[in-house]
């Protein structure tokens, strides 16, 4: 059986090497021209050559994001820039244009093209059209049912792909000019403001806001497969490495436990506690189950505040010393987990803790430095595997 495909965002090379070692299947990158997250580092061609490298080693994939609204002066150097990065590696690319779409098929028949989510494409209609013109994928909009998410799989032969975490847009993705109308950057060519995101004041004084819940769809992950859905899509080239390594890494597992048939409610429990406690925002399944209302969205302020679970990540570990980044507080009494790529959890109290000469301490108060922990692991701790605190010493 043809199992689904993990997509993970990557907004730089090193956040790609991490959702590819904690389970992702295939990552989707911007590149530094004709991409929708300007505000990201994004790659340039010697890093997209290096990052497709790293993931073809691996068997898996990377998609590059070529999906602005194209103005005439945009056209100018694109043809090049996609010549470009073929050379450079790219095994797909996630296109809106209906020109780039048919210049790629043309002039590079073996790279794939998905239909982007800015398409908002919502019927299966317009599927068949595309599969026409040569699409090989679409990704629908986030506004979709489960039942029009079933129709549509039934109906074409394309490959469907969803978002399934992550940000959503306050308006019809691809539909919005909030931020260009608000503050002169245009949402569609790489420069959102997040105007729904903002906080407004009303005839009452009170705060208004119109900004949507996260989405999130690990209870739900069974179903998709069972649709049909050929690749579950992540949100979220610009965050941490700890949230993509969480979310990627809790997804790689409810899958996985999926397919092997040991997916448990009360793995369900542990999973989704996770993802709830990574991010700084309520989530909500949308439209998947339901009409969306006023349950999916913030109306009257929200409150985000990092719970500043994230300890450290780590640099190696030499059987005896586990060196690593210090990212928050913590402190010898807390009971904390290691985590790595490979999916391996690690709860134990801190005893001993060192800093970067191994000196003796028994708090970390300085983010970026380097401290060393003490600990007799039973498994390997390779580098980018994740500390976290599980419940602080006074709570114990």
């Amino acid at each position: 059986m043809e199992r689904i495909e993990l997509l993970s965002p990557a907004g730089d090379l090193e956040r790609l090497k991490v959702t590819l070692l904690y389970g992702a299947d295939a990552v989707y990158i911007g590149g530094e021209k004709y991409s929708l997250r300007a505000n990201a580092d994004n790659f340039t061609l010697d890093e997209m050559r290096e990052g497709c490298s790293f993931a073809h080693k691996l068997g898996k994939r990377v998609h590059l994001t070529l999906n602005i609204v194209f103005h005439n002066e945009d056209m100018d150097e694109v043809e090049e820039y996609i010549s470009q990065v073929v050379d450079a590696g790219i095994d797909a690319f996630i296109v809106s244009d209906p020109f780039i779409i048919s210049y790629i098929k043309t002039k590079y028949p073996n790279v794939e093209v998905h239909l982007s989510t800015q398409n908002s494409t919502s019927n299966y209609k317009a599927i068949q059209y595309f599969e026409r013109e040569g699409v090989d994928r679409v990704v629908l909009a986030r506004e979709l049912s489960k039942k029009q998410i079933e129709e549509i799989v039934k109906k074409v032969d394309t490959d469907i792909e969803v978002f399934i975490h992550g940000a959503m847009c306050t308006c019809f993705s691809g539909r919005c000019a909030l931020s260009n109308y608000v503050t002169n950057r245009d949402a569609n060519r790489g420069g959102c403001a997040q105007v729904c995101r903002f906080v407004f004041k009303n005839s009452s004084k009170k705060d208004f806001t119109m900004a949507l819940k996260d989405m999130n769809m690990a209870e739900y992950i069974k179903d998709l497969i069972d649709i049909g859905v050929k690749s579950l899509k992540v949100e979220g080239r610009m965050r941490s490495l700890y949230y993509l390594a969480t979310v990627i890494g809790t997804y790689r597992e409810i899958i996985d436990n999926y397919y092997n048939h040991t997916l448990t409610n009360q793995k369900m429990l542990l999973f989704q506690e996770r993802l709830n406690r990574v991010a700084n925002r309520e989530t909500s399944t949308h439209y998947f189950m339901k009409d969306a209302d006023y349950t999916d969205q913030y109306y009257t302020g929200r409150c985000e505040k990092s719970n500043q679970d994230y300890l450290g990540q780590v640099i190696s570990y030499d059987g005896r010393y586990l060196k690593f980044y210090e990212r928050n507080y913590f402190e010898v009494g807390d009971f904390i987990e290691v985590f790595t790529p490979d999916g391996n959890h690690i709860s134990f109290v801190l005893e001993k803790l060192y800093d970067s000469l191994k000196n003796p301490v028994d708090v970390a108060r300085h983010p970026d430095n380097i401290y060393y922990l003490e600990y007799s692991f039973l498994c390997d701790i390779p580098e980018y595997s994740m500390i976290k605190i599980v419940k602080k010493k006074g709570d114990l």
